[in-house]
């Protein structure tokens, strides 16, 4: 077979296995690219380094992933060499970090928030560096007092964690406790349920708003400058990684367990007044 066959056949392979005609198309592009771009008159002659070559002409990951995956596809399908990619690995995905706040910025939010439920709810998810789902589903039961932490319970992976529980944070939410009398949740929604994500954001909008910033605020991105924050501080990156939850870090590669009396004392609101 010529290669115009050999495509043919893997887009007869594709249907047959009911991939989409969007996927069909792509694959099949990308496939006439690779083809006209070698030389060599057999797909069977092409060997790893052409297709390492072939894929790193191109300039952003998506592309080369996009490639990738349509060369492999084909490989595997129709000439039955799974083994092909072995020693080929995926482009990685281009990370655009956020553009996180500045400890002024944060303290702006603070000072243009005049809702006691609000600044709680700021203070929760830069001293905690918080998830939002995490957040609202806090519990007064979860606030220990005695060891000052605050324990994370089913937070993503469904894993437990604590963070600080830092003296400021402790005196807004036991402010915030005698004004509102919430029950269960620290964060009460209507009927006395959980508040919602989707008015977590507002708050965190409207307080930026408030502030002047002219940067996109988000509820996550409050977490980002949390660790960030921390991580200018000094803070041992492994500790930052057991506030975060995170199971591992990439930039570390090291494991580490810390002690809540260790954690206990992690906080980025030394920089900042809450109250």
């Amino acid at each position: 077979m010529n290669k115009f066959e050999h495509k043919q056949q893997f887009i007869q392979e594709m249907k047959r296995r009911n991939y989409s005609q969007n996927t069909i198309e792509n694959y099949a592009s990308c496939i006439d690219v690779f083809f006209n771009n070698s030389t060599k008159p057999h797909p069977k002659n092409i060997n790893e380094n052409d297709i390492k070559q072939f894929l790193y002409q191109f300039q952003t990951p998506n592309t080369q992933r996009n490639y990738h995956s349509a060369i492999k596809k084909y490989y595997e399908i129709v000439l039955g060499q799974k083994n092909k990619f072995k020693y080929i690995p995926y482009a990685r995905k281009e990370k655009k970090l956020p553009i996180i706040l500045s400890v002024v910025e944060i303290q702006q939010m603070f000072d243009a928030c005049d809702n006691l439920k609000h600044r709680t709810i700021l203070a929760l998810l830069y001293s905690g560096a918080f998830r939002v789902s995490e957040l609202i589903n806090l519990k007064w039961c979860h606030i220990d007092r005695k060891r000052m932490v605050i324990n994370i319970i089913g937070a993503k992976g469904n894993k437990d964690r604590q963070v600080g529980l830092n003296e400021q944070l402790l005196i807004v939410l036991e402010e915030y406790w005698r004004k509102d009398k919430p029950h269960v949740y620290v964060l009460n929604g209507q009927n006395g349920g959980q508040y919602s994500e989707r008015s977590v954001g507002e708050v965190v909008k409207g307080l930026a708003a408030k502030a002047g910033l002219k940067k996109r605020v988000y509820t996550h991105l409050i977490r980002h400058c949390s660790a960030t924050h921390l991580l200018e501080q000094g803070t041992d990156i492994s500790i930052i990684q057991k506030l975060l939850g995170h199971s591992s870090a990439k930039t570390t590669a090291i494991y580490t367990h810390i002690s809540h009396n260790l954690i206990s004392k992690v906080s980025p609101l030394g920089n900042v007044k809450i109250s």
